[in-house]
Parts: structure tokens; C-alpha cells; sequence
């Protein structure tokens, strides 16, 4: 059963935001609010996350996870940038973007595209977000929350307890925070190219 974590939209409270980040280093995967849309998510290292984020969401070894950054230093330690990426990327960040960008030796070979080596990364602007990547003080390895037999992603947390209560281990609830998915710009070419349209602007990638 889920433990279920009830907490402030703008001002999360550090108490519970400090139970949810002990849960993820011990291996939990949680359901967490980002500034797009509800996401899965757990540690970066865990044995086990990855795995269970690919069978719930029926996904295959193509599929980009994304790392979820506290800031531009710690999106810089994982993937690789020239300067034109770095201006445009830290000029949009924190926003409802992710980049696929060329992975370091810091990203673990199992998180990172089996073919490209590439991986994704995006700094959200929610403050729970942000509270649980500070707090945590490494990435969050995450995927949008969405099932594979539904078009749009759960926006209720109650709900998403309701459902998933059995295939996570936390759900954070801060309320509805949408149902758009990030804006997906793929940069591992050298130059932008935006391979989804979601919650942020796609106009200046384009």
C-alpha cells in the first residue's frame, strides 16, 4: 500500500518532503506533481526503478528516461553541451521542457538510450519538484504518469493513490497540476529539434 503524502503546492512542507526523499533512498518509486503533468520517480541508482517504470507503463529499452534536475550545475554533470545548447537550454530552464542531449560517464549504462547513449533531462519550475531534487541532492529518474491504456496522464493524487496503490510505493500529492506533458527537444545532433509538443513554448527551438 502507498503512503500518501498530502503537501503545499507552493510551499511544501520539509517534513514530508523529507519522509518522501528517505523513501527514495531506500528504493521506492513514488508518483510526484511537476510543473507539466503528475510523473513517476525514484532514484537514480536504484536496482529496481527503471525496470519498474518500463513494465508499468508497458515501456520498451528506447524509451528516454528523464532526469530531473535541481539545477543547471547538476543537469551539466550528466549530458553534454556545447554553447549553443547551454544558452538556449539555461535560458529556458526551469520550465516544462526536457532535452535529449549526449549522456557523461555520470549517467549509469542502463538509464541512458541503449543505442545513442543519450538520456534526458529538465529542470521543472514546481516547487515540489524542486524540494524533492534538493532534498534528495542527485536526480530524480522519472517518466510521465501515464498509463498505457489511457491518452492523458491522472491529474488527482487521491486518484493516482486510488489506482496505483499497489504498483507505487508514495504517491505526493499537491494537487492538479495538468495534463500536458513536457515539450521534448532533442538536441543530441548538435542543433534543436523539437520531437514533442507539450506545456512549454515550442517557438524558440523551432
Amino acid at each position: 500500500m502507498a503512503r500518501y503524502f498530502d503537501v503545499h503546492p507552493q510551499d511544501p512542507q520539509p517534513r514530508s518532503i523529507g519522509q518522501v526523499a528517505a523513501l527514495l533512498r531506500q528504493d521506492a518509486l513514488i508518483a510526484y506533481p511537476t510543473d507539466s503533468c503528475y510523473a513517476f520517480g525514484c532514484a537514480m541508482d536504484s536496482p529496481m526503478g527503471a525496470d519498474r517504470i518500463r513494465a508499468v507503463r508497458r515501456l520498451d529499452d528506447k524509451h528516454h528516461f528523464t532526469l530531473v534536475c535541481a539545477d543547471f550545475g547538476q543537469l551539466g554533470q550528466f549530458v553534454q553541451l556545447d554553447n549553443a545548447a547551454f544558452r538556449a537550454i539555461k535560458a529556458s530552464t526551469p520550465g516544462a521542457y526536457t532535452f535529449i542531449l549526449p549522456a557523461t560517464k555520470e549517467v549509469p549504462r542502463r538509464l541512458a538510450h541503449a543505442k545513442k547513449r543519450t538520456v534526458g533531462v529538465r529542470i521543472p519550475a514546481h516547487p515540489v519538484a524542486q524540494a524533492l531534487v534538493r532534498e534528495l541532492g542527485e536526480p530524480l529518474l522519472s517518466s510521465t504518469l501515464l498509463l498505457p491504456d489511457r491518452a492523458e496522464p491522472m491529474t488527482q493524487g487521491w486518484e493516482i493513490k486510488e489506482e496505483l496503490d499497489h504498483v507505487v510505493d508514495a504517491v505526493v500529492d499537491a494537487g492538479d497540476c495538468g495534463t500536458e506533458p513536457t515539450t521534448v527537444v532533442d538536441w543530441s545532433a548538435g542543433f534543436p529539434e523539437v520531437v514533442r509538443v507539450g506545456a512549454g513554448d515550442p517557438s524558440r527551438f523551432e
